[in-house]
């Protein structure tokens, strides 16, 4: 099995980060809490079982995070020379079929969030606009065919 690189800026390597201690933490107070009888009469105690649902959430969750961190990709500034082509972290401005304009940042699954324009590296748009330049058309069709042209490449990360 190939194992899956995770793509994060700075920023989302810190999101990461701080998800996983909050976690910890509150896997050490329910550890360190009164944890329910197993037995109720002669059921299980619903308790418990709520108390074994979170747990298993919580070690389920930090696993994914463990995984993560094991095989994340820093997104960084692309080298000198290379900052005219789209990748990974350029937040790039773009006019959509000669009208509108948009501005995306490209990121990694993990942070992307549409909404606040950030997209995905696999996402249809992300992995067409990745090593384009300025002036460049770009055509993307999912599920609408969509011209986007180019119009200003930068990098903050």
């Amino acid at each position: 099995m190939e194992k899956k690189i995770y793509y994060l800026t700075e920023e989302g390597f810190k999101g990461i980060k701080k998800e996983k201690k909050v976690l910890e933490n509150l896997r050490a107070s329910k550890i360190n809490g009164e944890v329910p009888k197993i037995w109720e009469s002669e059921d299980l105690n619903p308790d418990y079982i709520s108390f074994q649902e979170d747990m298993d959430f919580l070690e389920s969750r930090l696993s994914e995070i463990e995984n993560i961190l094991k095989n994340v990709k820093m997104i960084k500034a692309p080298a000198k020379g290379s900052e005219e082509l789209i990748d990974l972290g350029a937040t790039v401005l773009l006019e959509i079929d000669e009208k509108d304009q948009d501005e995306l940042m490209i990121v990694g699954t993990l942070e992307a969030n549409p909404s606040l324009g950030k997209i995905s590296n696999e996402s249809p748009v992300g992995k067409s606009l990745i090593g384009h330049r300025t002036g460049d058309k770009v055509v993307v069709s999912s599920p609408v065919k969509t011209v986007y042209k180019i119009k200003k490449i930068r990098y903050q990360v």
